[in-house]
């Protein structure tokens, strides 16, 4: 039976640890602290341990068929994901592909060996409703080669309790300030936009969460959307006016956050980057989420088809999703580690083929894990504009 190495005990981990023991799965959880692994498998039954995230006792340990879920910082995952190609092991993680990920494409290929990233929530369920939105157009009467299209998707974890803050973290701010010094790539308007300071592209959101409640938050784009109008299999031949990915925040973020963004903007070599971290611990101090406290994740996804000549819209439907914390943990942990797991399932199933690669886009697998995404942690409204 294959093991499940999974790697990190942090917040975003236990539904998925949890789900998957309760499935039948043999878990292993490596963790450098081994007393915060023993407190998220104490209570329940089934084959898990927890372990001391010691690399060479972690090589030793992975068998052939062995599953690494990576769920460490970032800078750790190629090392991760090399780990479990020397040991004849498959990888998987919830963080966007980097380009030391994608070299290692070849030799999981030769080894029939599956390295899935991208199965979180942002990037991750986002995916999988883009993936959705894109077939059910293509399948529309509405579809047409030459239509005009627009694409969103806008995703944020938010506070489920507005502070005059508009933002709480759940993990260390020094992430949110260094993502914000990265240059924003989107379309619009029929241009490639750029900007370096993505938040002076902040506008104004509205969202129908459901049929009867529209809310309105502030959107921004972030890192490079222009490489996903292919991942989300737009035909080259299609006309895409707008497609942008980025992060919601609530109301009034932008003017709460104009200190912050001023220090950004400045923060400049070494005495730059140690500001910000000095920034971020005031911060984790001021405005992180409590033990206990409710969170809020909102994302949605829209596609608009509009006819070539009149400009009118012809098609247009979108998904979203307004989830808070529960008895079951919060929902940022939920959604992350949900998917994660329903990942780590699919590869031991042989659903995923082998090599480098990011959410699944078989229509099978993506009806799968959004009807069992809806049906146990939140429900995913999806709304047909143009009919109503």
């Amino acid at each position: 039976m294959a093991i499940i190495h999974w790697l990190g005990a942090g917040l975003s981990s236990a539904p998925g640890i949890k789900r998957l023991i309760s499935n039948g799965a043999q878990l292993w959880l490596w963790n450098r602290t081994v007393s915060k692994a023993c407190a998220v498998i104490e209570t329940l039954d089934g084959q898990c341990q927890a372990r001391e995230l010691d690399w060479q006792q972690l090589a030793q340990s992975v068998g052939k068929g062995d599953v690494l879920v990576s769920m460490l910082p970032g800078s750790f995952h190629v090392q991760v994901a090399q780990l479990a190609l020397d040991n004849h092991a498959h990888f998987v993680s919830s963080s966007y592909l980097s380009q030391a990920m994608v070299d290692l494409h070849q030799q999981a290929l030769d080894k029939g060996l599956c390295l899935v990233n991208e199965v979180g929530l942002d990037p991750g369920i986002d995916h999988l409703l883009a993936y959705a939105l894109v077939n059910e157009y293509r399948q529309s009467a509405a579809f047409k080669q030459d239509n005009r299209l627009e694409f969103r998707s806008f995703c944020g974890g938010l506070p489920a309790e507005e502070n005059d803050f508009k933002y709480k973290f759940s993990w260390s701010p020094l992430g949110v300030l260094t993502a914000l010094k990265s240059k924003a790539k989107w379309r619009e308007d029929g241009e490639v936009k750029t900007n370096t300071k993505p938040w002076c592209a902040v506008r104004d959101y509205s969202i129908d969460l459901s049929h009867n409640h529209t809310a309105t938050f502030e959107a921004i784009p972030n890192r490079d959307s222009i490489p996903f109008i292919s991942q989300y299999q737009f035909d080259p031949k299609w006309t895409v006016d707008t497609f942008i990915r980025g992060s919601l925040r609530l109301a009034g973020w932008a003017d709460a956050w104009k200190g912050i963004f001023d220090l950004v903007a400045s923060a400049q070599g070494p005495d730059g980057m140690a500001k910000l971290k000095a920034k971020s611990d005031e911060l984790w101090q001021k405005h992180a989420f409590k033990e206990g406290e409710q969170d809020r994740v909102v994302l949605h996804v829209e596609l608009l088809a509009k006819d070539a000549q009149t400009k009118q819209g012809v098609w247009r439907q979108s998904y979203s999703m307004d989830a808070f914390g529960n008895e079951q943990g919060s929902a940022m942990a939920r959604l992350v580690s949900t998917t994660v797991s329903l990942a780590v399932e699919a590869v031991l199933a042989q659903r995923i083929s082998a090599g480098v690669s990011a959410a699944p886009n078989d229509v099978a697998l993506v009806s799968d894990w959004l009807g069992y995404i809806n049906d146990h942690h939140d429900v995913i409204h999806h709304l047909n504009h143009l009919s109503d």
